[in-house]
């Protein structure tokens, strides 16, 4: 079955919309992450790594200078392969909370943050979409966690509107492990009128880690959320991974396969638990990786294809190739 419409990202108010193509008409992404960066952290410059993460190194000038080399690259190989890019700015784990008990609790991160990527878009010549990311609450990779709709509503607004008040084009809820604390992210970013996608953690079994199949969460969040997600995703998850969990019977759906529109690839297919602890980075090569990919676009053709944990230039690029030969 092929898709009912396309992702078509057009500069409209400041916003990203979605247009229904009767035509068939399809629009492939390359997606950017600068994932290469999350241990760069230095105790001397008080960039705390339990509390923000990748947020807090714009503020050092030789970080700031190697993550908008990492971003740079991204926007070089959109360029090459003239693809539309969409970047996300490094803000998962600094969400209003962490930030109000951090160093930075004076400064305008979030915001600056944004700024910081529309720097860069602003030397692009590819269209360049900045996404504000967040992130769950707790561990994304331990769904055993509990936040009803109204807590998680509660909680996750006060950084997504600071997202969308800071000019991004579309807000970002990466690595999502549970449904009703992503029922109530998805209300939180409808609330700010930008569009905004989802993107869930996931098991070979086709579930996300509170048990609760894709083509469920699907149904229920656009059933439940104030105004729709965009469209769904997975991140932080190999191919096959998730070739393997779209075939489940119980996810092989019309819903699925419409709504279901894109993956940031794992290098590795070892799962959450095989990879705590890792000495050493588990990844693939570019060839291999971007053989899985597209093994898993022939099945579920999927429109956004980017880069998560191992990744980097290299794969990104391989991926670029497969979707300009599409």
């Amino acid at each position: 079955m092929g898709y009912t419409y396309s992702l078509e990202f057009e500069p409209h108010d400041d916003r990203l919309s979605v247009t229904d193509t009767a035509s068939g008409r399809t629009v492939d992404f390359i997606w950017g992450h600068a994932k290469e960066l999350m241990y760069l952290i230095a105790n001397e410059n008080n960039i705390s790594r339990e509390n923000l993460i990748h947020a807090a190194l714009i503020y050092n000038d030789s970080y700031r200078e190697v993550l908008a080399g990492i971003y740079k690259q991204y926007i070089d190989i959109a360029t090459r392969h003239q693809l539309p890019l969409m970047l996300m700015t490094p803000t998962r784990r600094a969400n209003t909370e962490r930030i109000s008990g951090s160093v930075y609790r004076n400064r305008d991160i979030l915001r600056d943050n944004v700024a910081f990527l529309s720097e860069l878009r602003d030397t692009a010549s590819t269209p360049v979409y900045i996404g504000g990311l967040a992130g769950c609450q707790g561990d994304a990779y331990d769904g055993r966690y509990h936040l009803s709709v109204e807590e998680a509503t509660q909680f996750h607004y006060p950084t997504v509107r600071a997202l969308a008040e800071a000019g991004a084009d579309y807000l970002f809820a990466g690595i999502m492990p549970q449904l009703t604390e992503t029922i109530g992210m998805a209300n939180a970013m409808a609330a700010t009128g930008l569009p905004y996608i989802i993107s869930f953690m996931i098991r070979r079994d086709g579930r996300l880690l509170d048990g609760s199949f894709i083509h469920d969460a699907i149904d229920t969040i656009d059933k439940e959320a104030t105004t729709r997600p965009l469209c769904y995703m997975a991140n932080c998850v190999h191919p096959d991974v998730l070739h393997q969990a779209l075939s489940h019977s119980h996810n092989d759906t019309p819903l699925v396969r419409e709504r279901f529109q894109g993956l940031q690839a794992n290098a590795s297919v070892l799962t959450p638990e095989e990879l705590e602890g890792c000495t050493h980075l588990e990844s693939s090569s570019p060839e291999e990786l971007a053989d899985r990919l597209m093994t898993l676009l022939w099945d579920f053709p999927l429109k956004i294809c980017g880069g998560c944990c191992g990744t980097d230039e290299r794969h990104l690029n391989s991926f670029a190739e497969i979707l300009t030969q599409r």
